[in-house]
């Protein structure tokens, strides 16, 4: 067993017994006492962060035990890592120890820093040394250890990233406009839209075998050249496509899972309501059933690719019965026109009318995320999804959906610091202040190591708990993972537009716009509060 093996165990120890105190106060049964929980929301917080970068920490240790024989680097960078957040957590239990039901003395005495060759692996020192070694390499990481299958896929969407994407992010960035038709069709012709979709509805992922993997290494290869245009393209057909071979018919998926595949479809999501996000039971949308099918009624919003889509999959409410809560929601699946632009108003024949409003951002700029305003608007019948048998079922499958969002926005995340960590790599090797270059001074590399090893350390664990979900499993990882590689994303992005200075705070500057693209990615797909305190923490307090 390795010190920092040790380590890891002595610091998992801690937070399971913070874990087990909290349930203590929260009755200790198997059910908690909601206001009991509630009242340790920042405790609960501080340990759901803790148990994400555990759990990161394992997965790149594992990572890097696999390939150490063949790149030193990948070894070196897993080991800064998993010092600096076992560190970390310590100093977050420290500063609330009684709130943890933690002596001050007994994390101390857990501290990684206390072996002398461990703490080596934080100082300025090494870093600075593990810094000069990827400018040596050109930022070249070790490899991500994956089979050629996905190398192959990877290589081939980061060429179209590089030649097509690119070259236009900035643009579509600085002037807000639609996501240009040579993105969208190039996309289709690789198959973009049927990673998630089985090829017996003509997709790419094989039957009966499930790929998030594969999901994972294109959307961050499309992620790294832009968010808002390319990276997060594929989110909203694999959210409707889970939707379909969770709950729909056979009739369904087989009208609508190749259109998806073939991008003839373009899809848009829509759950968030003016006073309600991530309190999906609460959604108030109605769906009242009329003969043929249902009239919707109410507001959305926050529904990002409303305009282009040709299809919004949409939770409504379709048991006025306000006891029901959640069971009472069904999912429909709700046709209209293309529309261009920041706005647009579609009236039905019949009189229904779907208006719409883009909300201005400052980043994640390309797809557009609008207000919705429904006004008996004709849903057929055979829109919802499952049709009768899918009445009250909407919340189970919007909860399943987000699942793979989750991870998926983790890739998302990951492609965004590849591209920050790219970025200022590049500028740190070519700009001089005070006669050298930035990149030769040691806070520099120390800094450009540090990114390194957490965008390791994210990559890895997202890929971990995409062969976790595909082996049947992984849904409160998808959550963990989130998390973190959000989180991390906005440091990272920070901290390499640093290195542009006065040039990174320019809205002509890439660094900016991986800045402003990465806040996004906490707050969407289960804003980070909600994630730790009602998914995270709840079940990991329930389960200790």
């Amino acid at each position: 067993m390795t010190t920092l093996t040790a380590a890891m165990q002595e610091v998992q120890a801690l937070v399971d017994g913070a874990f087990a105190h909290l349930k203590s106060r929260c009755g200790g049964g198997t059910r908690l006492e909601p206001k009991a929980l509630d009242a340790l929301q920042t405790p609960s917080f501080d340990l759901a962060f803790c148990a994400a970068e555990l759990a990161a920490a394992d997965a790149v240790q594992k990572y890097a035990a696999a390939i150490r024989g063949g790149d030193a680097l990948a070894g070196s960078l897993a080991d800064a890592f998993t010092y600096e957040v076992l560190a970390a957590i310590c100093a977050r239990l420290s500063l609330r120890a009684a709130d943890f039901g933690i002596e001050f003395a007994t994390v101390s005495a857990a501290h990684p820093g206390r072996h002398p060759a461990l703490a080596r692996l934080a100082s300025g020192e090494h870093l600075a040394r593990l810094g000069a070694e990827l400018l040596q390499r050109d930022g070249r990481l070790p490899a991500a250890g994956l089979d050629d299958d996905k190398e192959l896929m990877r290589e081939t969407f980061a060429q179209f990233a590089a030649e097509v994407v690119a070259p236009l992010a900035q643009d579509v960035h600085r002037t807000d406009s639609d996501i240009p038709e040579v993105i969208l069709k190039g996309a289709a012709e690789l198959g973009l839209f049927g990673v998630s979709i089985p090829e017996s509805y003509g997709g790419l992922q094989p039957d009966g075998a499930p790929d998030t993997l594969a999901m994972l290494v294109v959307t961050e290869a499309l992620s790294a050249a832009s968010l808002g245009a390319a990276g997060s393209l594929i989110t909203r057909p694999e959210i409707m496509a889970r939707a379909l071979l969770s709950g729909g018919t056979e009739t369904q998926r087989r009208r609508w899972l190749p259109r998806l595949a073939s991008g003839e479809k373009l899809v848009a999501i829509s759950i968030t309501e003016p006073d309600y996000g991530s309190d999906v039971a609460q959604l108030k949308l109605r769906a009242t059933p009329v003969k043929g099918g249902w009239l919707l009624d109410g507001a959305k919003t926050w529904c990002t690719c409303a305009g282009l889509a040709d299809v919004i999959l949409i939770i409504a409410r379709t048991d006025p019965d306000p006891g029901l809560g959640h069971r009472g929601l069904s999912q429909f699946m709700v046709e209209k026109p293309r529309f261009a632009g920041h706005e647009f108003d579609h009236l039905q024949t019949g009189g229904g009318r779907l208006a719409a409003k883009a909300i201005r951002t400052i980043g994640y700029r390309g797809m557009h995320s609008f207000d919705l305003f429904f006004e008996k608007y004709f849903v057929p019948a055979d829109c919802l999804v499952g049709e009768a048998a899918g009445a009250g079922r909407g919340f189970y499958l919007t909860m399943a959906g987000l699942t793979g969002g989750r991870v998926q926005t983790a890739a998302r995340a990951n492609g965004v610091m590849q591209a920050a960590f790219d970025a200022g790599l590049r500028y740190a090797a070519q700009r001089k202040v005070f006669g050298q270059s930035i990149a030769s001074y040691s806070l520099t590399q120390a800094r450009l190591a540090r990114v390194a090893a957490w965008l390791s350390a994210s990559r890895q664990f997202a890929y971990a708990v995409a062969r976790r979900m595909d082996a049947g499993g992984g849904d409160m990882q998808a959550s963990l993972v989130k998390l973190f590689a959000c989180r991390t994303a906005e440091w990272v992005s920070r901290d390499m537009m640093q290195l542009f200075g006065g040039v990174g705070y320019a809205e002509e500057c890439e660094a900016s716009r991986y800045f402003v693209d990465a806040r996004v990615l906490s707050i969407f797909e289960g804003a980070e509060e909600t994630l730790a305190l009602k998914v995270i923490a709840r079940e990991l307090i329930s389960a200790a």
